[in-house]
């Protein structure tokens, strides 16, 4: 249910966490006001803005708290599911939808907490949001071309930007903490006797807010996990107090020839490199996936040594080393990268002689991996090449 790291809530449990999960949030909504829709309905009137203080909240906590366990290696931050946006046909929604909230005083969630208490007007808000739903689909054909039009994909408000999910961060508390002032001088403008700021601690209220932006300070100066490992297996320093164990190319073809199965080769590169050609029974893996969930089941096994493979050995190197930082055991490099394979096993020129006893098995065993390793490359290819299956995104909502 959730894209922690390690699972915490497995498959079984996912109903029933979101079971408590939903009541739970029902109550705290109930709890908070929003079974009322004079309350909800205040909000755009300016005589009661809890519901956009409440929605600052939690946007501003769950922001901090994915974050936070995002950069502690907690949560894979890869694995939520970002809704694609069309942005014409979302701008016409939120209309819609405004008015609807305007003139019901509910949103589709709130509408549901109070129906569920007993709310008359509340119970009619869900009935008009089904006969809603039932003639948008018989409606459909007429606009889905529009439905359909300015599609941006799962694009990300900071990505947009072009800034970084810290700065965003600091930004938007920035902002939360800004609304919260503002609307608590309207509110006691517009309802004077009434206002709900009224109960405001001022200075508890004052001291919250600069304890959040400074948290929001701590978010946009100190560099993401993902960063701070990046830099520091890059490190020249690092990587050579960290070498690791070797595999040679001999070695490499032969247990891929022999078919061991306590071998498992991660292909670093990049996605077209490893389409247009990939040895056989390689998985792969670009350097942002070691730190997802979906590399956990193939980096995890103990007593599989994982090979490394890269175009060059120094890449192979800071993987390595990035693997080594996260606390995986069993690894190796391949010697001299897939370039120094290629040079010997799969196009070999003149064999050089060593002097030593098995010169000789040597060379007949690369001409014979120089035939038998294309054909199993070609083999995989027919049978679809071995992926680890990706991690299915994290959906959620209001």
């Amino acid at each position: 249910m959730g894209p922690f790291v390690p699972d915490i809530i497995s498959d079984e449990l996912n109903l029933i966490v979101a079971l408590v999960l939903g009541l739970a949030f029902g109550f705290v909504l109930e709890q908070a006001g929003f079974s009322s829709s004079r309350r909800l309905a205040g909000v755009f009137y300016g005589y009661d803005f809890t519901v956009l203080r409440v929605f600052f909240t939690a946007a501003v906590t769950a922001m901090i708290g994915v974050l936070v366990l995002g950069d502690l290696g907690f949560l894979d931050l890869q694995a939520i599911y970002v809704n694609p946006t069309w942005l014409a046909p979302a701008i016409v929604g939120g209309v819609i939808m405004g008015l609807g909230f305007i003139l019901g005083g509910y949103c589709p969630g709130t509408s549901v907490c109070a129906a569920a208490i007993g709310k008359v007007d509340a119970m009619l808000f869900v009935g008009g949001g089904v006969l809603g739903v039932f003639a948008f689909g018989e409606a459909y054909p007429l606009y889905a071309e529009f439905f359909d039009s300015t599609a941006l994909g799962p694009i990300t408000v900071f990505d947009s930007l072009g800034i970084s999910q810290g700065l965003f961060a600091f930004l938007l508390i920035v902002v939360a903490v800004g609304a919260f002032a503002v609307t608590t001088i309207i509110e006691r403008r517009v309802n004077p006797a009434e206002a709900p700021s009224l109960l405001f601690p001022k200075w508890r209220h004052i001291l919250a807010g600069a304890g959040v932006v400074v948290i929001g300070v701590g978010l946009m100066v100190l560099p993401s996990r993902k960063e701070s490992l990046f830099r520091k297996v890059s490190d020249p320093g690092y990587i050579a107090a960290h070498a690791g164990k070797r595999m040679t190319a001999d070695e490499l073809a032969f247990r891929i020839i022999d078919r061991e199965p306590n071998i498992r080769l991660v292909d670093i590169r990049d996605e077209a490199a490893f389409a247009a050609f990939a040895l056989p029974g390689s998985v792969n893996l670009k350097l942002d996936d070691f730190l997802t969930k979906e590399a956990i089941p193939v980096l995890s096994q103990r007593h599989v040594k994982k090979i490394i493979i890269g175009e060059t050995e120094q890449q192979e190197w800071i993987a390595g080393s990035l693997l080594c930082e996260l606390g995986y055991e069993n690894c190796a490099i391949l010697e001299g990268g897939l370039q120094s394979f290629r040079r010997i096993i799969l196009e070999p020129g003149e064999f050089v002689k060593t002097g030593g006893r098995w010169d000789d098995d040597a060379n007949r065993f690369r001409a014979q991996a120089k035939v038998t390793i294309p054909r199993m490359v070609e083999e995989q290819k027919l049978a679809a090449t071995k992926k680890p299956k990706p991690a299915k995104k994290v959906q959620g909502g209001c």
